[in-house]
């Protein structure tokens, strides 16, 4: 597993558990670097999972508005709660990193809804996130 998996895997751990919590993501981000603070040997995966909680954080509205504009007929807040996490990176990945690509993007977060979502959410994220590389041109 690449340390950029490992990374998508901690951010979207950071980001479910702050969800179902009621947890500011502020607040779960700081909790998670203390902790990240005393685990040296994880500091490559560290980096970049906090790079992606804190762009989700500095444009959660933005990422919002682009999964309710793409996720026809799905509510945001009806959404199993790992399925908004796996949106918010793969839209913070595909709108604000241009160092992954969009296929590299679309397959790490279709894998990661099919080990840990229900049974459709890897098809939906395909869809929504296919759907908002493309409206990039």
């Amino acid at each position: 597993m690449s340390a950029r998996t490992k990374a998508r895997k901690r951010a979207l751990d950071l980001l479910y558990s702050a969800d179902v919590r009621g947890q500011s993501l502020v607040e779960a981000l700081a909790a998670e670097a203390q902790r990240a603070a005393r685990e040296p040997a994880r500091k490559a995966s560290w980096d970049y999972a906090a790079q992606i909680v804190q762009g989700v954080i500095e444009h959660l509205d933005e990422i919002d508005d682009t999964i309710r504009s793409y996720a026809q007929d799905w509510p945001l807040e009806r959404m199993p709660a790992v399925d908004r996490a796996l949106l918010r990176i793969g839209i913070w990945e595909l709108l604000h990193n241009d160092e992954v690509p969009d296929s590299v993007v679309i397959a790490e977060a279709v894998e990661s809804a099919g080990l840990h979502s229900t049974e459709d959410s890897s098809r939906f994220i395909n869809g929504v996130l296919a759907r908002v590389a493309a409206s990039r041109g």
